[in-house]
């Protein structure tokens, strides 16, 4: 039985949203962003929230229930508030640079890493070892930070590559003589 499910969701103040059938959709100060939930929920507004409900008994839809509501959430935390990741670049020469559209990263390779900026992410170099990620859509804020991380993964020895700020990379002791 799903927990999560039973909570409605409050919509915030300054964003729009329409519920058509099993189309949430929702328009905000940070962008608009759409919601398409399974057969297995019905969805009902109503006083300023968001209801879900399990269509029928079954298992999937008592899944559904719950991760249809959460998205409908972070749906609605996304055009209103937005998210963001922070990565930490450690390591000697290692550093990134926003050059126009691209993400210039210098990771100890021959070249440097280019990585496209997508459309409605914004990346943000402070420091030239942190970078911050911040969107409205939550997956996909998660996915570029994934993507960017993958280019030079934390090693255990050194602690040296892209890493989140929160983090924590267990260490390995070295070779001994």
């Amino acid at each position: 039985m799903s927990r999560v499910g039973k909570n409605p969701v409050e919509v915030p103040g300054g964003v729009e949203v329409s519920v058509k059938g099993a189309m949430v959709s929702a328009k905000g100060k940070l962008g608009s962003l759409e919601f398409r939930a399974t057969d297995d929920v019905t969805l009902s507004f109503d006083d300023g929230k968001i209801s879900v409900s399990p269509a029928n008994d079954s298992k999937r839809a008592r899944a559904m229930w719950g991760t249809a509501r959460a998205r409908i959430q972070n749906l609605m935390l996304g055009v209103s508030e937005g998210f963001s990741k922070e990565l930490e670049i450690n390591g000697v020469g290692y550093r990134a640079a926003v050059q126009g559209k691209d993400l210039v990263l210098q990771l100890g390779f021959s070249h440097d890493v280019i990585y496209p900026i997508p459309e409605g992410i914004t990346i943000k170099c402070e420091k030239p070892t942190s970078v911050t990620i911040s969107g409205a859509d939550k997956q996909r804020v998660g996915q570029v930070a994934a993507e960017i991380r993958a280019y030079r993964k934390p090693e255990p020895y050194k602690g040296k590559g892209i890493k989140y700020v929160d983090e924590m990379i267990r260490r390995k002791e070295g070779k001994k003589k």
